[in-house]
């Protein structure tokens, strides 16, 4: 997913708040961080937009599954480590104060197999006392089956308009997305990415983070409408 659309992911998603989500999770680790240190991780960091906002604050390292993002990544910021690798079995062979999974990029795991390793894989990479901070994907309850979407970026240069479809599989939620790419003195680009993301429900998913070692909570009020975060505390 995104590999060709990597470098056009900034523009798609031109309309998010970086900033002011950046400044509500460094109020989130203030409350909850036990640990004495400033080294953060960002899991699927993408282009590593979030990154921006907490470099000032923290010696940050970003991974993501896409290594075509990963270096968009690498040639914003050259304060940040990056590095590719996937977030069920990653290994840094370092230990981290904070770790972040925003965006809803846990629900890439797909399942409640793969849900419970990454959550095992994320504490194994926190100090004692650390924070884990997720962003969800949706719930079946509060997925917009069936619903059509549209998003859209009017540049001088470059003009981006993607639609998709939405259906519920099981416990995944599927979305077709078409993008059409017009650019400067260039033909006219025709992208498909197919996304699939686990509708974990919230009850299971503190259950897993419990298995965990991971002292577990779930705030309702989060960075985007109806999607909340898990805070966990590595004990």
């Amino acid at each position: 997913m995104y590999k060709e659309l990597a470098k056009y992911y900034d523009l798609i998603y031109h309309w998010k708040d970086y900033e002011a989500e950046a400044n509500a999770v460094k109020e989130l680790i203030e409350k909850y961080n036990r640990s004495d240190g400033k080294d953060l991780l960002d899991v699927g960091c993408g282009t590593g937009a979030h990154l921006k906002y907490f470099r000032k604050d923290f010696s940050c390292m970003g991974i993501d599954i896409n290594n075509e993002m990963v270096e968009v990544a690498k040639g914003k910021f050259n304060n940040v480590v990056f590095k590719q690798g996937d977030m069920i079995d990653f290994n840094l062979e370092k230990v981290f104060d904070v770790v972040l999974c925003l965006f809803s990029s846990i629900g890439y795991v797909k399942t409640y197999s793969n849900l419970e390793k990454t959550f095992l894989n994320f504490a194994n990479h926190l100090k004692k006392g650390g924070v884990l901070i997720v962003e969800p994907w949706f719930t079946k309850s509060t997925f917009w089956a069936g619903k059509p979407g549209m998003t859209t970026y009017d540049g001088d240069d470059v003009k981006i308009a993607r639609l998709n479809t939405t259906k519920v599989q099981g416990d995944l939620s599927i979305m077709e997305m078409h993008y059409l790419i017009a650019e400067w003195e260039e033909n006219i680009k025709h992208f498909v990415d197919i996304h699939e993301l686990g509708l974990f429900e919230t009850d299971k998913t503190l259950e897993l983070m419990a298995k965990a070692s991971l002292i577990s909570e779930f705030l309702r009020d989060g960075l985007m409408k109806d999607r909340g975060l898990f805070i966990g505390v590595k004990m």
